[in-house]
């Protein structure tokens, strides 16, 4: 059976609308079938949510495996200074996130990009943040951070959030291998918010 991450067309498009409500301003955002976390946002896209916005980010800031975009399209509309790059190898998922970017009246501060982790991705972020895809296994998502160090600049971030019981110890090892600094931002119901600086 397909998964989310996989780039593959479902025989029937069925869109679902959400309002996630963060720092008490309400955020109507579209998903669809196909993609991961279609009818609402996950725990752990909740809280990496809330902490990213309270969090020094940068200008610059690559949300890698976006999805459907609700990390990144939120962290634009909330400072309008920011400049998103927004990628994910799901093509139906990347039309979903520049309905939601035109809908929240954000298309001019993002760039949708469609990559299989970092294959199309040639600039240097202040930040990159993601909810990895854990489903599609070690080889996916350690790409994810083995990339990250390449496409950060001096001082940038890794921010990612992941289960304890989905591996978060041993991505936070992990990245100790890749960068000078890790660190645990916050901890929540089982997620780890783990920020890796270069």
């Amino acid at each position: 059976m397909p998964q989310y991450f996989d780039n593959i067309e479902p025989a029937k498009t069925v869109k679902y609308r959400y309002y996630p409500v963060f720092g008490g301003v309400r955020y109507e955002l579209t998903g669809i079938n196909g993609t991961f976390s279609k009818k609402s946002l996950d725990e752990g896209t909740e809280f990496l949510i809330e902490t990213l916005l309270k969090a020094p980010l940068g200008t610059k800031i690559l949300d890698l495996g976006c999805g459907t975009g609700p990390i990144g399209l939120i962290l634009a509309k909330a400072d309008p200074k920011r400049h998103l790059t927004m990628c994910d190898v799901n093509a139906r998922a990347l039309e979903c996130a520049k309905e939601n970017a035109t809908n929240l009246g954000i298309l001019s501060q993002v760039e949708i990009v469609q990559s299989d982790c970092y294959t199309n991705i040639d600039s240097t972020f202040d930040t990159i943040v993601s909810n990895p895809p854990i489903r599609a296994g070690k080889k996916v998502t350690y790409a994810f951070y083995d990339g990250a160090p390449s496409h950060l600049v001096a001082g940038g971030r890794l921010i990612v959030v992941v289960r304890r019981k989905q591996g978060a110890d041993s991505v936070y090892a992990h990245l100790q291998t890749l960068f000078g600094k890790v660190e645990i931002l916050d901890s929540h119901k089982g997620y780890r918010l783990i920020a890796a600086t270069k």
